[in-house]
């Protein structure tokens, strides 16, 4: 049976939700970014201030020199991602295999074999489109393929606003005359050895054998001959998008040295790992922390468990354990990030001995209880004591 992937994809998804939120902001150029912050990075920018040079990550004194009169809005995540649940609700009607992320406007859909249902994939793209649109305010792209791959490389020629199809057996004709850096999974020092050979478009890569590419980039041949070629057989996987680690990184408004504010900050770093990790149903076995110092230099420092954990309390020692082994000089940091890996889905067996003290049950039941509470008002409101409440004009998550 041949597979029809539908993408969806909502163009700088936090700026249209700002803009929903507040439709003054329609007609002028937006920039998501953190104020109040003395280094605040761009979080997101509307299609008006890409086209000023305006890039996600980019300083955003350089992004307001860049695009003047533009107007900077605070970013709300809590927003962002309840926008994206209602998004999510519109779809979830049409099949049950939906891979998404958190709080970014995209969505794959697998509606291999639903016709009968539904109707005809594309018809099912211009519905959903018409609900979204009339029901939040949002218009998504969407885009249909036989695969993840050639779907989000379409949806990559249409932004801001469009669809695209790619009919079964012409994925390699579509990818041959676009650009390398529309192919999803491609790695920039892969794209700059490329761009050394003079190969610049997919299909002067697809040209290439699998012994060819072997030479230069070794066991990575077999991604970049599948991709040059329009094959991927990788599964819509149901829910979020859990594969990849959790990564939080703070700025701080002042570079500082004081040990007592790069904990506490650190301790909330953990808290939001640590949510995001229960509600995944996951647990970490390894945590990592960067620092960025003042000069331009940065040290990586790592610590381990056995047994993965997601309680604040644990992961919080673990997280300590890495700080104290990266805080090596007494230079001022510029900013500290956490990032949590080897990550497994934890185990809906009960033991049935457990080991748990009774320390360990009351600190579960807390987490419980801050959990719910956080699930209704938002993760600043209740923190665990020692952890500073981190100001979100200057953090920059990425899940």
């Amino acid at each position: 049976m041949e597979r029809s992937i539908l993408h969806f994809n909502v163009a700088d998804f936090a700026v249209a939700v700002e803009r929903v939120a507040d439709i003054t902001l329609r007609s002028k150029p937006l920039i998501v970014a953190p104020l109040g912050a003395a280094r605040a990075v761009v979080y997101d920018m509307s299609e008006e201030a890409y086209q000023c040079g305006v890039r996600k990550g980019m300083a955003l004194n350089l992004a307001s020199r860049l695009c003047r009169g533009s107007k900077v809005v605070q970013p709300r995540t809590d927003l962002y991602r309840k926008a994206m649940g209602t998004f999510l609700k519109r779809v979830q009607s049409y099949s049950p295999l939906i891979e998404h992320g958190l709080e970014d406007g995209h969505l794959f859909v697998d509606l291999t074999g639903t016709h009968r249902l539904f109707g005809p994939p594309p018809d099912v793209g211009w519905r959903v489109r018409r609900e979204v649109r009339d029901g939040l305010g949002i218009n998504p792209i969407w885009t249909l393929a036989s695969n993840k791959l050639v779907a989000k490389v379409s949806s990559r020629l249409v932004k801001p606003v469009g669809e695209y199809i790619v009919a079964t057996g012409e994925e390699q004709e579509f990818l041959a005359p676009l650009s390398l850096s529309l192919l999803p999974g491609l790695q920039g020092k892969e794209l700059s050895r490329l761009q050394e050979f003079h190969i610049s478009t997919i299909g002067q890569l697809a040209e290439l054998s699998r012994s060819q590419l072997m030479v230069p980039f070794g066991s990575r041949c077999e991604f970049l001959h599948q991709a040059s070629h329009g094959q991927d057989n990788s599964l819509v996987m149901g829910g979020p998008q859990q594969s990849a680690p959790i990564d939080h990184e703070h700025l701080f408004a002042t570079d500082t040295n004081d040990q007592q504010e790069v904990e506490s900050i650190v301790g909330s770093l953990v808290s939001r790992a640590a949510v995001t990790l229960r509600h995944r149903r996951q647990v970490a076995r390894r945590i990592g922390v960067w620092i960025h110092y003042s000069d331009g230099s940065h040290v990586v420092r790592q610590a381990t468990l056995k047994q993965g954990s997601s309680s604040d309390f644990g992961l919080r020692q673990l997280a300590m354990l890495a700080l104290k082994r990266a805080w090596i000089r007494r230079t001022r940091l510029r900013s500290v990030r956490l990032v949590c890996d080897r990550l497994h889905r934890q185990s809906p067996q009960l033991s049935l001995f457990p080991e748990t003290t009774v320390k360990e049950r009351s600190q579960e039941k807390v987490l419980s209880a801050m959990d719910t509470i956080r699930a209704r008002f938002g993760h600043s409101l209740i923190n665990i004591g020692g952890a500073r409440q981190t100001n979100p004009a200057v953090e920059r998550l990425a899940v």
